[in-house]
Parts: C-alpha cells; sequence; structure tokens
C-alpha cells in the first residue's frame, strides 16, 4: 500500500521512523494509503536543511520571493480539481466545497504576494535636529505550522505563504489523518522555484508535535486544533522561548432576533451548522432564538434538516458528506446520545443514518436539538459535527449573556434587521468574528483570522496584517551622521526638540 512521505530538502522520502498509521476513505471506511510518522531524525534532516536555505532566504528581495509567490498562486489555480480531489478522498468534504477551501487558502497566496509592500516600513526625517528614524520588518528564521484535518489544503496556506513572502523557512506538520494535500503542495510551490529547504513538510503525530515544540531551532510556532492542544501548544512552545499563535477550539452562537428574515436566517444556519459536516471551527453550533421566533426557527429548520442529502464527496449534487473517521463518528453519536439523555429535546435525530452502498463509511445525519441548556454537555463541548443546538431567551440582553459567559469567543453572528442592535452587539460581545446577517464570517485574507477567549493563544491572529507581524521582528534605527555632530561629545540625556 502506497506510503505518504515527507517533503525534506526538496525530496519526497519515507524518513527513519518505522511507524505508520492508515489513512482512510471516509465515504467507504477503507484503508487506502499508510502515512510516514516521523522521528527526531526525520525533523532534524528537515532543519539541517532549512537552516542550510535560510541565509540566502532571507536576504532574497521581496520582489523576488513575490514572483515564486506569483507562480504558485497559478498553479494551485490550475491544479484546482486535483486538490480538491485529494481533500474529498481523505477528509470526505463534498469536491465543490473542497474547491471552496482551495479558493480561501489561494486568496492568502495573492495576499502575500504584495510582499513588496507589506514589509515597507516607516520613515521620519528630522525626529529631532540632524536626526532621522525608521522601521523595518526581519524574518526569524525556522518556523513551523501544525494543522487540522478539517481543512488540509486552506489552513497550511494560511501560515505557509505568510511565513515564505517575510523571508523565513516554514516547515509543515499537517493531520496525519488526510496528510496527502500537503505533500502536494510542497511539490506545487517547488516548481514555481523556491529553494529546497524553504518548504519543507514532516509527517508525524503527537510526538513531532512535541518534538517541534521543543527543538531549539525553531523561532514560531503557528497552530490550529482543539483548545486543550493549543493550550498545551502554546504553554510548551512559550515555555521552550518560542513565538507561539494557537488557534483553538470555538462554540460559536448566532442570535435569532423576532424581526429577522426567517427564510434566509434557516438558509443561512443550515449552511452554517451542517456545511462541511459541521467540521468547521466557524460552524455555527448554538442558534440562540430570542421570544416568540423561537417555535416557528425550529419548525422551519427541521424540515430543512430532515431533507439534507447526505451522500459521497465526489458528488456534487450532496450537501453533505461523512465524518473524517470511525472514531470521531462514535464521538459525535456520542454526544448526541448524552443531550437525550440530558434532557434536551431532539427534533431530528440523525444518528442511524446510512447511505446504500456505502454502509462502512462513516456517515450520520444531521441533528437537531430544541431547549438546549447551558449545563448540557452538548452545550457546553465542541461536538464538531452536523449538530445544531437551539436555546431560548427572553430577550436580547439575555442571549448575549449567553455567548458572553460561554469560554469560548471564535465567531459569533446575530440575525436582524434593527441597526441598533446590531451595533449593540457587534460592540459588546466578546468575540472575535462578528457576522451581521452573515453566518460564517471568515476575514477574507487582507484582513487577520482568529478569536477570543478559548479560541486563541497568543497576541497574533493568524494571515493579513497580524500574520506579517508575527512571522517578523521589527527594528527601529535611529540615524545621526558624523557631520552632524559638531560641538563633541555630550553627556545628557538625548531629548527630541
Amino acid at each position: 500500500m502506497t506510503v505518504i512521505p515527507h517533503v525534506i530538502a526538496g525530496k519526497h522520502t519515507e524518513g527513519h521512523g518505522t511507524h505508520r498509521t492508515e489513512v482512510f476513505n471516509p465515504a467507504t471506511g477503507q484503508v487506502t494509503h499508510h502515512v510516514a510518522i516521523g522521528n527526531s531524525q526525520d525533523l532534524d534532516a528537515a532543519i539541517a536543511a532549512a537552516s542550510d536555505a535560510f541565509p540566502a532566504w532571507a536576504e532574497t528581495p521581496p520582489l523576488t520571493r513575490a514572483r515564486i509567490l506569483f507562480r504558485a498562486r497559478d498553479l494551485i489555480e490550475a491544479r484546482m480539481n486535483d486538490l480538491a480531489a485529494l481533500i474529498t478522498a481523505e477528509h470526505g468534504k463534498v469536491l465543490s466545497d473542497a474547491k471552496g477551501e482551495v479558493t480561501r487558502g489561494l486568496e492568502v497566496v495573492e495576499y502575500a504576494t504584495a510582499a513588496p509592500e507589506l514589509l515597507k516600513g516607516e520613515y521620519t526625517e528630522q525626529v529631532s535636529r540632524g536626526v532621522d528614524a525608521y522601521t523595518m520588518r526581519q524574518p526569524l528564521g525556522i518556523v513551523a505550522g501544525i494543522t487540522p484535518f478539517n481543512f488540509p489544503v486552506m489552513v497550511p496556506l494560511w501560515m505557509a505563504p505568510m511565513a515564505i513572502a517575510t523571508g523565513n523557512c516554514f516547515i509543515l506538520k499537517p493531520s496525519e489523518r488526510d496528510p496527502s494535500a500537503a505533500v502536494m503542495l510542497a511539490d506545487i510551490f517547488h516548481e514555481a522555484g523556491l529553494p529546497k529547504g524553504v518548504f519543507q513538510v514532516v509527517q508525524g503525530d503527537k510526538d513531532m508535535v512535541n518534538a517541534i515544540l521543543g527543538h531549539p531551532a525553531i523561532q514560531a510556532v503557528s497552530f490550529v486544533g482543539s483548545t486543550p492542544i493549543a493550550r498545551h501548544v502554546y504553554a510548551t512552545g512559550t515555555a521552550a522561548g518560542k513565538r507561539v499563535q494557537a488557534l483553538g477550539g470555538a462554540k460559536n452562537h448566532a442570535i435569532v432576533m423576532p424581526d429577522c428574515d426567517l427564510d434566509k436566517t434557516v438558509d443561512a444556519l443550515i449552511g452554517a451548522a451542517y456545511g462541511s459536516a459541521g467540521e468547521r471551527c466557524m460552524a455555527i453550533s448554538v442558534a440562540v432564538a430570542v421570544g416568540p421566533v423561537a417555535d416557528a426557527l425550529v419548525t422551519k429548520l427541521a424540515d430543512h434538516v430532515r431533507s439534507l442529502k447526505i451522500g459521497t464527496g465526489t458528488d456534487n449534487s450532496n450537501e453533505m458528506g461523512p465524518l473524517v473517521t470511525g472514531q470521531h463518528l462514535s464521538r459525535v453519536r456520542g454526544l448526541v446520545d448524552s443531550g437525550v439523555e440530558q434532557g434536551a429535546t431532539l427534533v431530528v435525530d440523525g444518528r442511524d443514518h446510512v447511505v446504500s452502498g456505502y454502509e462502512k463509511g462513516f456517515f450520520i445525519g444531521g441533528s437537531l436539538f430544541d431547549n438546549v441548556t447551558e449545563r448540557m454537555r452538548i452545550y457546553q463541548e465542541e461536538i464538531f459535527g452536523p449538530v445544531l443546538c437551539v436555546m431560548r431567551a427572553p430577550d436580547f440582553d439575555t442571549a448575549l449573556n449567553i455567548i458572553n459567559d460561554s469560554p469560548y469567543g471564535n465567531g459569533t453572528a446575530i440575525f436582524t434587521r434593527d441597526g441598533d442592535t446590531a451595533r449593540t452587539f457587534t460592540h459588546n460581545v466578546k468575540a472575535g468574528m462578528i457576522g451581521v446577517n452573515v453566518p460564517i464570517p471568515v476575514p477574507m485574507a487582507f484582513h487577520s483570522f482568529g478569536g477570543w477567549k478559548d479560541s486563541l493563544f497568543g497576541d497574533h491572529h493568524m494571515h493579513g496584517p497580524e500574520g506579517v507581524r508575527f512571522f517578523t521582528r521589527m527594528k527601529a534605527i535611529t540615524t545621526r551622521w558624523p557631520a552632524g555632530i559638531r560641538s563633541g561629545a555630550e553627556f545628557i540625556m538625548p531629548t527630541h526638540g
């Protein structure tokens, strides 16, 4: 059976590790590949290649880097179908959704091609008499990205182009559940002209994560995953002296006001809750219905959930594919069980959904709960599956407090026609990304992505201007030329003016 390799120093290699992990086709439940699980020797080999490449890459003019990124952008677009097919084969999402993922990643490549502009410093003449000041941003060195299973192309492309454009050498540790797309991305960047050692892929599991966090040569780590692991990554990496951005889990709420356009709101919630089988960190998993809108909302949602078209990702007429693994399927079913046991009203039960001809696939139907409370596991935990919880609130302030009391603060939304209510919400809600009549408010590449509270550990959001700052250090330079020193040595504290 084919072994998915590492990409080290521009070459595919199975590395020094002897352990292999199974990669499944989620639609069939069958093992399709094995992936080489790397060890410390493999990481050392990647770091050695990056160390060799870094001095020349750091001195490469930003315009030259941008031209390589332009070529990579064209190659990614040309191979979108191939990348999407890999995503569908190993993750399970529908091909049209997979292509959307590639497109959102491609937008960050396009943003990173502006490296000459993004890396411009600031200059101030005559900050004092005969004294000028300016700033510059310089690369950190060797940096790493650790990415999740749910976006095997988009999230690596949130990291790698920003790291590369700013002059760093980047090592990617993708999820071992769907690792093939990372290899294709590395090949594309090398074909675009990227020097060997600037973008590498080291496959691995939690041991590789810890090896990356502890390796003294790695200056920064960018991570996306669950909150417990994000907390570990941030604590371990920063204790080792690294710069770390660790994006964690989410429990994204949407407030549904009585004055909303109910039909459009229901359509938005269905897509946001059940798209990609709910395996999105920006999925809406809780709808907080305010006042009299609740009954009509639940009725309309239930009709849509029952009619979801579920099947293989290769059929674009399907709206939802399988979950990524059998283990994850069992977890999602177990959480639905817990909701029933703890007293929530299971309006639509998707636990026993079967796709004809794919009985061994990791399929589950959409589930819809009503009368959910904050004490229930289905509210407290990130389910990461096609489950929408409806809570009921008597008024806007109660609904807002529910969101603000949550330990998560990744994304949120409100559906209303009233501008004052929307403004109050956006001003007072404690979350990093907010939608007004927009269910999944993921910022475009030229803005930055990140949450609040237990959804983000670290000081920087991802991609956009924050991505440039994360992958660079700033220098501030103050200059005075010898001809300006006419009176000999000065021993007083210099002041401006």
